[in-house]
């Protein structure tokens, strides 16, 4: 009698010994891949600021994290100096939209020297000095960014500088120009003049002939912007009033960062055909974590503007925002084209970034907490090379104290200092 063919015919059952063999077999070669995995080298770390939650300081890391892995497109910069404006603050408070959650790397911002690209990507090599814009993960000492917001920079412009000009620059570039349409003879009330976009403003101001700058800044900002503001005024005057004294007409431009009551105090100082541009809400950060009231506050006075009333005024009301025109909106040529603009300004001598503060990404909490209180007279920037400054020793007992109300901190995970 002949012998069955060994193979089970289609639709057959399995057996418990083939169930067992194909068992055995995954298993092999999951042993196989976890094996091989861990005779690999471990993966490359860097250093990085950490948002491990949203809220204070506190919440801010130094940590070790692996190295970005480069996707098509993108351009692996390694960071030299990396810019810090407001929507830091508001990003570690979580009161900007579509925010990740945490953790994450935070920055928006950062120069440096090109260490690697990835597949496909044209128009930079490997050594180039660049300044770029992150949809976040900027303040790291490796930075992965899509070539589309990347830019190259001359060997004239220093990293410093270099990482204050997109930012701020862009910003400033992009409200007078493109949008405010910044014309001979007109007049302009700028908030927050010595900040580092309010430094940008300025400069770029004293482009135009005959510009008349109303300029809000806190009193011990005053002697460093004196010289480019035309008037200078506190913020906690009214100066609306202020204004109507010099000019009765008002304004014809308002350039805000502040938003709340400012926006329809703004509004109000416009002369016929003025315009008033919003850039910016930083009169909802008014503690050190998200305040729900100052938030609501906010956006409650911004909704009482009317339209109406603007049409029967002859008044324009606008707004910008960078990060969203570029990462949601994808305008990345016309930016692109403004950033060649501004190099040739500044390689012409026309503008010089104001440059506040330089701190390790260990006193990054100090450096963010100047920027809260609203002391800083232009840019702050983080170097990831830089040293921490030395802290005084603290008592055994007051460690044990802060352990126990923070929780602590793995070595790994060192702290931010001043936390």
């Amino acid at each position: 009698m002949p012998e069955k063919d060994a193979a089970a015919p289609e639709g057959a059952q399995a057996t418990p010994e083939g169930d067992a063999a194909a068992k055995a077999a995954t298993e092999a070669g999951k042993a196989a891949e976890e094996a091989a995995a861990a005779a690999a080298p471990p993966p490359k770390q860097m250093k990085c600021v950490v948002l491990t939650g949203f809220g204070g300081i506190k919440m801010i890391k130094v940590q070790q994290k692996p190295e970005p892995k480069l996707a098509e497109g993108e351009v692996l910069i390694r960071a030299k100096a990396c810019g810090m404006s407001f929507p830091d603050l508001m990003l570690r408070q979580g009161v900007i939209d579509n925010v990740p959650k945490p953790p994450l790397v935070m920055g928006f911002e950062c120069a440096g020297l090109v260490e690697a690209l990835g597949e496909n990507t044209t128009g930079f090599n490997v050594g180039d000095r660049v300044i770029a814009l992150s949809d976040y993960k900027a303040w790291a000492e490796l930075v992965a960014v899509p070539a589309t917001s990347v830019y190259k920079l001359p060997e004239n412009v220093s990293w410093e500088d270099g990482a204050c000009l997109l930012m701020n620059y862009v910003t400033a570039y992009i409200l007078l120009f493109d949008l405010a349409n910044l014309r001979k003879g007109q007049s302009i009330l700028l908030h927050s003049a010595g900040g580092g976009v309010g430094q940008a403003i300025l400069q770029l101001c004293s482009t135009v002939e005959d510009v008349t700058v109303f300029g809000t800044a806190s009193a011990h900002k005053h002697e460093s912007i004196k010289d480019r503001v035309t008037h200078l005024l506190d913020h906690n005057v009214d100066y609306v009033q202020e204004i109507r004294k010099v000019s009765s007409d008002g304004v014809d431009i308002v350039l805000d960062c502040l938003c709340g009551e400012d926006t329809n105090r703004g509004i109000s100082v416009l002369k016929p055909m003025g315009k008033y541009l919003l850039y910016g809400s930083s009169n909802i950060v008014t503690g050190e974590t998200k305040s729900f009231f100052s938030f609501a506050k906010s956006w409650w006075q911004v909704d009482k503007v009317n339209p109406i009333k603007l049409f029967d005024d002859n008044k324009s009301v606008g707004g910008f925002q960078l990060r969203r025109l570029m990462f949601r909106q994808g305008q990345h040529a016309y930016v692109r084209a403004v950033v060649d603009k501004i190099m040739d300004m500044y390689r012409h001598g026309k503008i010089r970034p104001v440059i506040d503060s330089i701190w390790a990404f260990e006193d990054v909490g100090e450096g963010m907490q100047k920027l809260h209180d609203r002391k800083n007279i232009g840019k702050i920037l983080l170097d990831p090379s830089k040293e921490p400054a030395p802290k005084p020793e603290k008592s055994a007992e007051k460690e044990q104290a802060e352990g126990g109300e923070n929780g602590g901190t793995e070595k790994s995970e060192p702290a931010v200092n001043g936390e």
